[in-house]
């Protein structure tokens, strides 16, 4: 289908609404995305910052809490931005709205970031917070049994990551995967790459940029841990929910990994939005595909966690 007209109009007011982050200076692109995010106005019954031990030193996380008494199923999740990009702030909204609306306790993780912290960092951050969010349940007050990943964009990739390394390390135990237009290959020339590559926000050559700031070495992109595509299976995972958008370069890879899990015998919801691009995840939530996206979340995850 066409682009949807609300997006349309949108690119050609903002033209993408980041600046170009191969060449303005990297902190000021920092700044710009995280301001995008603008002041959420949804309120919870608790959000505190803490930091805990991380491989790098103190990791700072957030944690977002829901109206209602009782242990709650939780989601760890891992924003979006390239792992260049993105932070608490950027995704303070998302997170707020992802509690809300699923009834979950959100772990929002502020991984380190590439150049500064190359692969594996990010990942070793984004595992180190998901074993402890499991290791500290009864302080959290939520159920250990109940515990899943997500992220959007890179740090759904990160999200998949820790699936992974959770299977084989046996542990920590996840029961869910939520994968929001995820980047599951390094230097792969899909279709989508291809057809989408400008005028829809993120460019493949952006794309290709991001990917050389948090893996400079090309041999390392191949690591399952950063192309989860490589596993060598990728059976025994959390069930999924798949996210992928139209005019997104991302978009064959999420789908290609969606088939994959349910060609593995893991259970997956795997929902296409057509008309949108990549990032419509913090757009406007007025915006018909945006607004879709939300109450698809609700419904599954309200599902899986049994509320």
């Amino acid at each position: 289908m066409p682009l949807d007209p609300e997006i349309q109009l949108m690119l050609e007011t903002t033209g993408g609404s980041l600046p170009d982050v191969r060449t303005q200076p990297l902190d000021a692109v920092r700044r710009v995305y995280d301001m995008s995010a603008g002041i959420s106005t949804i309120e919870l019954a608790d959000i505190s910052d803490m930091t805990i031990p991380g491989p790098g030193g103190d990791l700072p996380i957030r944690v977002y809490r829901p109206a209602g008494e009782g242990v709650k199923p939780a989601l760890v999740y891992f924003h979006g931005g390239g792992w260049v990009i993105g932070s608490l702030a950027s995704h303070d909204g998302a997170c707020r709205r992802l509690a809300e609306v699923s009834g979950c306790v959100v772990v929002a993780v502020d991984y380190r970031l590439a150049p500064e912290h190359p692969f594996p960092a990010a990942f070793d951050d984004s595992y180190a917070a998901t074993k402890w969010v499991v290791a500290e349940a009864a302080s959290l007050k939520i159920d250990p049994a109940r515990v899943g990943v997500a992220g959007d964009s890179a740090g759904a990739n990160l999200a998949a990551a820790v699936a992974l390394k959770a299977r084989d390390e046996g542990g920590p135990a996840l029961a869910v995967q939520v994968l929001i237009y995820p980047a599951t290959r390094f230097d792969a020339e899909t279709p989508s790459m291809i057809r989408n590559a400008e005028g829809y926000g993120l460019t493949t050559a952006a794309m290709r940029w991001f990917s050389a700031q948090y893996i400079p070495d090309p041999a390392m992109r191949q690591s399952p841990l950063a192309s989860v595509m490589n596993a060598k299976s990728v059976a025994g995972l959390p069930q999924a929910f798949v996210v992928t958008a139209e005019f997104d370069p991302l978009c064959d890879e999420g789908e290609d990994y969606a088939k994959r899990l349910h060609d593995a015998g893991v259970p997956v919801r795997a929902i296409r939005y057509d008309g949108t691009i990549h990032g419509f995840l913090r757009f406007n939530t007025e915006f018909r595909q945006t607004k879709a996206l939300w109450n698809d979340l609700g419904v599954f995850l309200r599902e899986w966690a049994g509320a």
